[in-house]
């Protein structure tokens, strides 16, 4: 399961992974993200960037496919905290199940936002 917090709302997501997507705020490129849940926390299994640029460059192992750089990072990480910016558009998550909205379908914008693997404590 996926939990998403702010400073003062937290909601659960029935979920094995996820996908985040974004707009870079200087490139106007999106760049996304797959992540894999487990009782470590969140994988990072495969993450492209439709171009490069500004801190956007993909890494010597990135293959380009289709218009997109794609490479398999295989981070472990505990959480991921994701800020708000007036200067791009929402951050969009993807389920596993298929069910695609903005972040902002969940929790209320103008807060960042922290994705972790939800703990048996945070559900329960």
């Amino acid at each position: 399961m996926l939990c998403l917090g702010t400073a003062t709302a937290k909601v659960v997501l029935v979920t094995a992974g996820f996908t985040l997507s974004w707009m870079h705020s200087v490139e106007k490129i999106t760049w996304q993200e797959h992540y894999r849940l487990d009782n470590q926390g969140l994988l990072l299994t495969e993450a492209r960037v439709q171009g490069s640029g500004a801190g956007m460059e993909p890494p010597p192992e990135a293959r380009l496919q289709d218009g997109a750089w794609y490479w398999q990072p295989n981070i472990r990480l505990p959480q991921v905290v994701l800020a708000d910016s007036e200067f791009t558009a929402d951050y969009t998550l993807c389920l596993d199940s298929g069910l695609c909205r903005p972040l902002s379908h969940w929790l209320p914008a103008g807060q960042g936002v922290t994705l972790s693997a939800c703990t048996h404590t945070e559900v329960n």
